[in-house]
């Protein structure tokens, strides 16, 4: 059972978490796992499909993006009868979609939006065109109220090395700077013994430190963080606290995995949500 919404009123309906991205028919990673995140963090998930993909854990054989006024459709169809608390987005793939969801945020007046600037999978197949990152960089980092880049995407967007804490300091300046609400910045695809997580919000840093897990069971990490960041703030969370709520839900799900597939297999969807929190560095 996926806890309750936290709302006063037990009879009150579900917040409303909407995600824009791609199908991963593997099950893993993209709308299913986003949905999947929804409903165990207690909120209702809506989509908008962006892309329907071939795919498994060894990787991805074919990629057919949804036509514009479909995909412009969705959004419409969902805003309109089911208006999102919160809403994530995921891969676009081309740079007229990425201008199509900004447009439409900003039309529609959605907030709350997590940015996953997917960009390359995790078994190395791109799923962002070159020329979007641009497009990203220019419309969707200053709508986000956080973007959530890995290493290798923290440099596509500033431009910096991003090499070791500092590094990942200095590039969540960088997004900050370059409009978003708070960028987090994260270190599953670093080295050394443990993972680092950093978190800025233009005034305050936090930091989480857990054990890096030796696993080929990582596929969906990135999906399955943002839509529990969305979800959190869906549930009026505080942005630090969705942000703690996420991360520990992945870490569970990772050393929980399922030991499905034989490339990069997905992490559980089926842990719980809360437990032991990671381990926060002391605020300053």
């Amino acid at each position: 059972m996926p806890p309750e919404s936290q709302s006063a009123d037990p009879n009150a309906p579900p917040p409303i978490a909407l995600t824009i991205a791609g199908s991963d028919s593997g099950g893993g990673a993209g709308i299913q796992a986003d949905l999947k995140t929804f409903h165990q963090f207690g909120t209702f998930g809506t989509s908008v499909l962006t892309a329907v993909t071939a795919q498994n854990t060894k990787g991805v054989t074919a990629v057919h993006p949804i036509p514009l006024d479909v995909v412009q459709a969705q959004i419409d169809a969902v805003v309109e009868d089911l208006r999102p608390a919160a809403l994530k987005s995921g891969m676009l793939a081309t740079a007229a979609l990425v201008e199509l969801v900004a447009d439409a945020i900003e039309a529609h007046g959605l907030d709350r939006y997590v940015l996953d600037p997917v960009m390359v999978s995790s078994t190395g197949a791109r799923l962002l065109d070159e020329d979007a990152t641009g497009a990203v960089v220019d419309r969707l980092v200053p709508l986000s109220a956080v973007v959530t880049p890995n290493l290798h995407e923290a440099r596509i967007l500033t431009g910096l090395a991003v090499e070791g804490e500092e590094g990942q300091r200095e590039a969540t300046r960088a997004l900050v700077e370059m409009g978003a609400g708070a960028a987090l910045v994260k270190g599953g695809h670093g080295t050394g013994p443990e993972v680092l997580d950093i978190l800025w919000d233009g005034k305050l840093e936090r930091r989480w430190r857990r054990p890096r897990i030796d696993t080929r069971h990582t596929h969906g990490t990135g999906c399955t963080l943002a839509a529990g960041i969305a979800a959190g703030l869906a549930l009026d969370q505080g942005l630090k606290e969705a942000v703690a709520r996420a991360l520990s839900f992945v870490a569970r799900g990772i050393a929980e995995a399922p030991g499905l597939g034989s490339g990069s297999g997905p992490l559980s969807h089926f842990v719980p949500v809360d437990g032991n929190l990671p381990a926060q560095d002391p605020e300053p």
